[in-house]
C-alpha cells in the first residue's frame, strides 16, 4: 500500500474531489487552510494580505496499482492549472490497523 499526499490551491478543490470520486478512492483525510510555498513556480499561499491564497491537502492510502493512475490524473490537472499549484507525494505504508 502507498500513501499519497496531495497539496493544492483551494481553487482546485472541486477538480481534486472529482478525481478522487472518479477513481473511487473511498478513504482520505482532508485539510483546509494550509499555508505554503512551492519549490518551482507560482506564488506563496499564505492567507495574508500580500499572499491571500490558501491551499488544501488530502492524504489517502491506496493499493499500489492505483498510484500511477492517481498521479496521472494529478499531472493532467496540473497541466491546465500550473499557476495555481498542485503537487503529489508518495510514501510506502508498512503497516495499518
Amino acid at each position: 500500500m502507498k500513501s499519497v499526499f496531495i497539496v493544492y490551491n483551494q481553487a482546485l478543490t472541486e477538480k481534486v474531489d472529482e478525481i478522487i470520486d472518479r477513481l473511487v478512492i473511498r478513504g482520505f483525510t482532508q485539510w483546509t487552510d494550509v499555508k505554503g510555498r512551492g519549490t518551482h513556480k507560482g506564488e506563496p499561499h499564505m492567507g495574508t494580505h500580500t499572499w491571500p491564497a490558501l491551499n488544501s491537502a488530502i492524504m489517502t492510502i491506496i493499493e499500489d496499482k492505483m498510484v500511477e493512475r492517481l498521479l496521472y490524473e494529478i499531472a493532467e490537472l496540473n497541466k491546465i492549472a500550473e499557476q495555481q499549484g498542485i503537487r503529489a507525494f508518495v510514501w510506502n505504508i508498512e503497516k495499518t490497523i
